[in-house]
């Protein structure tokens, strides 16, 4: 079988026994403490945790996962074995509250034996046994199924099932977790080591797939207590079973070690890198990471290019841009590390962009948005290749430089090379090498620790826990998605003072909390005849709406007290004018992600936005700035939008019903029930704000700002409705004063301002050829007026001049005009001293250096200077003395 046809096969096999085959989810995973979606399982999380019901109850598919970073990070080990990788395939099977243990491991044999024909005897399992104190008990039941199935075969189960304490599964510290099986196989030659190799970290012994068993919900005491439903959860890496069959020939050949580069997933990328550098790819494996032979060097770097060619394509294809921080920086140096490596076997700058079509080749029919963005993938690894060739260059002068200091390279110069500039390790050691150095990787280790140990303190981390059906009665009502224009009644639910500010809790309110990037309502709360300002609308953990009051004439926050307040009914009148404008911004941040995402393509993702009355801010994942003729079409198509007065439909669903076209957003977290905001043809995202009801009551869309807030991410500002007429207001008066300045009208405005700067340019450059002549006549009379010292010619004089360029250019002048000698010029510019000294090479053979000179000067009139011996420049604070201290040159 080719690796598709393994693939397929797996799929069809869990499609028979009737379960719902899933597209992969996106790299970019929906929990903000993971880097990247790095297990088959993530995308099915909130079903394990009750905080979404899964829309079936059996599940396969094959899952894009990357371990690059965190607790999971395999980057420095690839290229030194043939089973490492950043990028792989998981595929897995599920079961949610459906079939257990007994179906799982039965499937599995099946698919294995009797599908894949993978020798019975070469078959191995684990089961969970845990150690004194550790977590559950031992899983009897597995381990009596496997007793059946290996009895049934004719296999000694005392053989063929192993006991482990590491078959345990935890999601985190709380939460869902249970024990695992795990298949391994037996790949070395006669197949006869009786199961001495499971868990060996053999290269011939290999788990295969894992079962886990979620039974259990670990609570924050240390306890666990069983699931109200049990789940199934299995993982195989596709790569690893793609290899084992390609080096086996179909299970049939165990005369080497397995690869997984051996299989057909990697031929198309090793092809096109023997095209490009002209050597081949052997299979050899170093035996350590120094000294290496020509060929395992070669075999490394393919490898290694492979790899990370695989993981760049499919990360920016999931809107993964390469930058300077978290997941973006990872994609970045794994790029950097490729390009790095591609010169090891003489590739140029320019190469890894060409690693791209045959990765796609083989990755688009499965997954096609990595066929839908190549356009956007080759652009940006292009841009990122020739970043990285001014950077490499910078990279290898640090080298340099720090090799010239000594026998050994410092931990610190390692790491800043491994850092800054993405040197790995082993390429340092390898530069070193050549150059007679050691390398104190002492400093260098504490440093890489001293990292990790900053990535795992600024990793979010949160408790984890199953939903249930537990009351939610605290939750404010939120009854303002149509908007309220007249007072409503509603009754108090609490009253919280917190230093200076002060808030009410109501049973239900038409005040928006603010969430989402969407600022908070204001208004007016009457009680008891008593006015206060709501003045914001903020929402705590448990979803009350905190409305932060301040006091109005006539009323005293003193005077309310919790418990007299409590049950009180109470008057509140929002502030609709500011409501309106906040919804029209809402509505059009909606259509600015949907224009850019027209105009810039769809690996834009929203990385943030803020949404008040008088404008919006929208950060959005670029790697380069916006031209302008861009942003034009962007206004353009928003404002167009407009025009069309598109009905804005909203409505909830099931989070896994929603619009296959609707937009999720990273880091959002979505319960079972979810809003979507729907803008005619343009725009369906899932969003909990508020929005006008056609987008013709926006009125119109002013794009204000473009800039970059960070590598691969920009920020667009803009306006809208009464807030963009504000600001076209402000820009037409502008122009009306440029008018009144120029004599022109506005019609005639554009070619006034050419001619007046054309005007302007004409009389620069009289003025500059004025001043010119000026300067040579100065210059001449400065040199009639040297004087001969020991032989040497000296002009020292205080000019008048505009800038220290000015006098800098009049003392050359001055210098040319004498055969050899010294010129020492000063000058009072814009209140301070500021003087230049040139000496000719006579001079200088004299004794005489002209930042010698300035050294001795420049302290007398309260400054600092110096220079080189035939020029040099400086400055100080007293300028009066100007003339005193020339004097007594």
């Amino acid at each position: 079988m080719t690796s598709t046809e393994l693939r397929q096969s797996f799929l069809d096999f869990f499609a028979a026994k009737n379960h719902t085959i899933v597209p992969s989810a996106s790299l970019m995973p929906s929990s903000p403490n993971l880097l990247f979606n790095n297990a088959g399982m993530n995308q099915f999380v909130p079903y394990f945790l009750g905080e979404r019901k899964a829309p079936y109850k059996r599940a396969a598919d094959t899952q894009k996962c990357i371990r690059a970073g965190g607790k999971h990070n395999d980057l420095e080990d690839v290229g030194f074995d043939t089973y490492h990788h950043t990028f792989f395939e998981m595929l897995g099977n599920w079961s949610f509250g459906d079939y257990f243990k007994e179906e799982a491991l039965t499937w599995s044999w099946e698919l294995l034996t009797k599908v894949w024909k993978l020798p019975k005897e070469r078959i191995y399992a684990t089961v969970y046994q845990p150690e004194d104190g550790g977590p559950g008990e031992f899983d009897e039941e597995a381990w009596n199924i496997w007793k059946r199935i290996f009895e049934s075969e004719g296999l000694d189960p005392a053989i063929h099932i192993k006991k482990t304490s590491e078959c345990f599964w935890q999601m985190g510290e709380t939460g869902p977790c249970g024990p695992c099986s795990e298949i391994h196989l037996d790949a070395t030659e006669k197949g006869d080591t009786q199961g001495s190799l499971v868990d060996g970290d053999s290269p011939y012994c290999m788990e295969l797939w894992n079962n886990v068993f979620i039974q259990l919900n670990a609570k924050e005491d240390g306890s666990f207590e069983p699931l109200t439903e049990r789940h199934v959860d299995t993982g195989m890496g596709f790569e690893r079973v793609s290899g084992i069959m390609a080096t086996t020939k179909n299970f049939t050949e165990f005369k080497t070690a397995p690869s997984n580069y051996a299989s057909d997933l990697f031929t198309g990328i090793f092809q096109t890198i023997t095209d490009l550098c002209g050597k081949e790819y052997k299979g050899t494996i170093p035996g350590s990471r120094e000294n290496q032979s020509e060929q395992e060097t070669i075999d490394i770097s393919f490898r290694v290019l492979a790899d990370h060619a695989r993981t760049v394509t499919v990360a920016i294809a999931d809107g993964i841009l390469p930058g300077n921080e978290g997941r973006n920086y990872v994609i970045r140096r794994i790029l950097r590390r490729g390009i790095l490596y591609g010169k090891k076997i003489g590739l140029e700058i320019g190469f890894f962009e060409k690693l791209i079509t045959p990765v796609i080749e083989k990755l688009g029919p499965i997954f096609p948005e990595i066929k839908e963005q190549e356009s956007i993938i080759h652009r940006i690894i292009r841009s990122e290749e020739e970043a990285f060739g001014r950077t490499l260059d910078r990279g290898l002068q640090l080298f340099e430089k720090a090799a010239n200091n000594g026998v050994k390279l410092s931990g610190k110069d390692a790491f800043t090379l491994y850092d800054t500039y993405g040197f790995p390790l082993d390429l340092t050691q390898l530069l070193a090498t050549e150059r007679g150095l050691a390398i104190d990787l002492v400093t260098f280790n504490t440093l890489m620790e001293e990292q990790r140990q900053r990535a795992r303190a600024s990793q979010k981390k949160t408790a984890i826990s199953v939903s249930t059906d537990e009351d939610n009665s605290s939750a404010t009502l939120f009854t303002g998605y149509t908007l309220k224009t007249n007072p409503v009644e509603t009754t108090i639910v609490d009253f919280i003072s917190s230093g200076k500010d002060h808030f009410i809790v109501f049973s239900e309110t038409p005040f928006y909390a603010e969430m989402g990037g969407q600022t908070g309502d204001s208004g007016t709360v009457t009680i008891d005849s008593k006015r206060f300002r709501i003045t914001d609308t903020l929402q705590d953990k448990n979803n009350r709406f905190l409305h932060k009051i301040i006091c109005q004439e006539g009323s005293e926050i003193s005077e309310l007290k919790t418990d007299d307040l409590r049950g009180k009914t109470a008057t509140l009148q929002l502030d609709t004018d500011r409501r309106r404008s906040i919804q029209r911004h809402h509505t059009a941040t909606h259509l600015l992600n949907y224009a850019l995402r027209k105009v810039l393509g769809t690996h834009v993702q929203q990385a943030g936005s803020l949404v008040t009355d008088n404008r919006l801010r929208f950060d959005f994942s670029h790697f380069e700035s916006i031209k302008e003729d861009e942003l034009q079409r962007i206004e353009n198509i928003i404002n167009s939008c407009i025009l069309d007065n598109a009905t804005v439909k909203t409505f909830e669903t099931d989070f896994d019903k929603k619009p296959d076209n609707c937009l999720a957003f990273f880091g959002e977290k979505y319960g079972n029930k979810v809003r979507v905001v729907d803008i005619g043809d343009y725009s369906v995202e899932l969003c909990g704000g508020t929005h006008v009801s056609t987008t013709g009551e926006i009125g119109l869309t002013k794009i204000v700002s473009e800039s970059g807030i960070a590598a691969g991410t920009r920020r667009i500002e803009a306006v809208a409705g009464d807030a963009a007429i504000e600001w076209i207001d402000g820009i037409h008066e502008k122009v009306k004063y440029v008018s009144q300045k120029l004599g022109a009208s506005i019609s005639n405005l554009e070619k006034k301002l050419d001619q007046f700067l054309e005007q302007k340019a004409q009389a620069e450059k009289s003025l500059k050829g004025i001043q010119q002549k000026e300067s040579a006549n100065l210059s001449a009379e400065l040199a009639q007026k040297a004087e001969l010292r020991d032989g040497i010619t000296h002009v020292i004089a205080k000019v008048s001049v505009e800038n220290p360029g000015e006098l800098r250019a009049l003392g050359n002048q001055v210098l040319s005009k004498l055969d050899n000698g010294v010129v020492i010029l000063g000058a009072s510019i814009d209140g301070k001293a500021s003087i230049v000294a040139f000496c000719s090479a006579k001079a200088i053979s004299a004794g005489i250096r002209a930042g010698d000179l300035i050294k001795s000067i420049a302290p007398q009139l309260d400054g600092t200077g110096g220079g080189k011996p035939d020029f040099a420049m400086g400055g100080g604070k007293s300028p009066e003395k100007l003339e005193t201290v020339l004097s007594n040159i």
